[in-house]
């Protein structure tokens, strides 16, 4: 089983277009007019674009809207409840930039601050999850937003602090890598714990749970080998990190070594943000024979 794309697109796109977004509330780069519609319009798209796939990932898609009444317990309500503030306050701070020429400073730090939240809402719909011990750590957080910003600073030209920040978020991929690879054995979970017949003596399967593929088995028992998974991380850090930095790092600026760049950042976004789904270790896979 594999991840679904729309979840990767809405995690990738999403959390670049929100990081455009905090960049431009602080006036990087200070642009107004039809430029600043051009920034804009871009990042609006990928937020929303991100946003709006998602949805595909609902079982009752034509119900999304019941997702933002849920806030005061479901973290999927809270970041679209802070996704929908966050592009009302950047629109009204765009709407001074595109048609006034005014930057309404205030108004652009916050909208900053609710981009920053929204990118974190989203990793906490993750990092809550108790039953996948890779992603219930503080590391998924912090990932998440690292991709986020140093998109966001690539996005809007901000080549020193996109540098920084191509060299931070692959070294916070590794880590998360080396401490998640860990985290399913440290929690302790076996089929004994899972089925709470421990205290009987050890615990097999006698047969199968379900005798064909099912929800569970779909979303959430991945198996990925471990010699196609450590080739997909070496090909993930290498685009998403060696090589943009590379590039800003040891040749002349053009907007063609630019554009290269950042494609390349956003494969290995993609590729990393994959393995993320695809390595997750659901304990629920203890029932299946698949942990």
């Amino acid at each position: 089983m594999h991840p679904a794309p729309s979840i990767i697109f809405f995690t990738v796109f999403s959390g670049l277009g929100f990081g455009m977004l905090a960049f431009l509330g602080l006036g990087k780069p200070d642009v107004s007019g039809f430029t600043a519609f051009i920034f804009f319009a871009i990042a609006y798209a990928l937020a929303v674009g991100g946003l709006i796939s998602s949805t595909f990932h609902l079982g009752n898609p034509q119900r999304a809207l019941k997702a933002f009444t849920q806030w005061k317990t479901s973290w999927l309500s809270r970041e679209g409840c802070l996704a929908v503030a966050t592009l009302i306050v950047m629109g009204l701070y765009a709407i001074g930039i595109i048609f006034f020429h005014t930057r309404i400073g205030i108004l652009g730090l916050l909208g900053a601050a609710l981009c920053v939240c929204t990118v974190l809402g989203t990793s906490m719909i993750y990092t809550q999850i108790k039953t996948v011990p890779r992603w219930h750590h503080w590391t998924t957080p912090l990932v998440f937003l690292g991709y986020a910003l140093t998109g966001g600073a690539f996005l809007t030209g901000q080549v020193r602090v996109a540098a920084a920040g191509l060299v931070t978020i692959g070294a916070l991929q590794v880590i998360a890598w080396i401490i998640g690879d860990k985290r399913f054995a440290e929690e302790g979970s076996s089929i004994e714990t899972a089925t709470g017949l421990g205290a009987i003596g050890k615990v097999r399967m006698f047969e199968a749970p379900h005798s064909s593929k099912n929800y569970l088995m779909k979303e959430m028992v991945h198996v990925i080998g471990r010699k196609h998974a450590r080739t997909l991380r070496i090909i993930g850090v290498v685009l998403l990190s060696l090589l943009p930095w590379t590039i800003l790092m040891f040749f002349p600026f053009s907007h063609v070594l630019a554009v290269i760049a950042l494609l390349a950042h956003v494969a290995g976004a993609l590729t990393t943000r994959w393995l993320f789904f695809a390595e997750a270790e659901h304990t629920v896979g203890l029932y299946y024979g698949q942990r």
